[in-house]
């Protein structure tokens, strides 16, 4: 006998989700990539599609944005965002992208109608090029990598 009661998962509000990687050189210094559609640098990494992962968007992503085949690693922070500046609610997460050597950085290549390139950053010049919540969100990714853990946030905020 088919149920009588509607389908609650019909409807589910939406959130944005996006994945991203922390790529760092031996130097720890992070892989920023400089989009050609907006002002601000970020790391690799995107939004995650339709019946997509986030762990299989960022494979995906990098890619795409950097033409190499990484494995993320260890997932490192969940941020949820509250909804802001005509965006909704959203999750978005870092895995770990590892440390690149020269030899494995001089294989990047960057699709031009996407990026207009890329670079290793120290923290001063990290915070100068990407967005406020995307500074602490690495900041406590790369505190999550040597401590060995995930780290949840809310709008950049360390929670747990």
């Amino acid at each position: 006998m088919p149920s009588e009661r509607p389908d609650f998962t019909a409807d589910p509000p939406r959130k944005r989700m996006a994945a991203g990687l922390l790529v760092t050189d031996v130097d720890e210094r992070v892989l920023l990539v400089e989009p050609v559609y907006k002002a601000e640098w970020e790391i690799p990494g995107g939004c995650v599609e339709a019946d997509e992962s986030p762990y299989q968007a960022a494979i995906r992503e990098c890619r795409a944005e950097l033409g190499l085949d990484l494995t993320p690693g260890q997932l490192l922070v969940v941020d949820w965002v509250p909804a802001r500046d005509g965006r909704t609610e959203g999750v978005m997460v870092i895995y770990d992208g590892g440390t690149l050597d020269a030899i494995e950085a001089n294989r990047i290549v960057v699709p031009p109608g996407e990026l207009k390139g890329w670079e290793w950053c120290d923290p001063p010049l990290t915070a100068r090029r990407v967005r406020p919540l995307l500074v602490h969100r690495i900041a406590e990714a790369l505190r999550a990598r040597a401590d060995g853990c995930c780290c949840y946030l809310e709008d950049g905020v360390r929670i747990t």
